[in-house]
């Protein structure tokens, strides 16, 4: 049927759903781009967990991460791809259409 609506739940990601993950996407979503350290205190979990869900992210393409010197010390920035940020998005939508206006 032509001009059907589609689904909003159909933008549901489980991989972004998780709490944490959830936040870091919200985070970086707002920041553009956020050192690790700063992403970790925001969330209140230690490197190890952070890192993690990070990598779950970036598996599914959804973050990226730049590495940099800053104060003589490596430093790791995360960003949402354009397929995170597309994800997010649709992610959003669909906890809207679950909760309704």
């Amino acid at each position: 049927m032509s001009g059907a609506v589609p689904d909003p739940m159909a933008g549901f990601d489980t991989t972004i759903h998780a709490p944490n993950r959830l936040r870091i996407c919200a985070l970086l979503d707002t920041a553009g781009e956020a050192e690790f350290s700063a992403v970790q205190r925001e969330l209140g979990v230690s490197a190890s967990v952070l890192s993690k869900h990070v990598t779950v992210l970036m598996d599914a393409d959804y973050v990226e991460q730049r590495k940099a010197v800053r104060d003589t010390r490596q430093r790791v920035w995360l960003r949402l791809t354009r397929s995170g940020r597309e994800a997010y998005a649709a992610h959003l939508a669909a906890l809207r259409a679950i909760v309704g206006p």
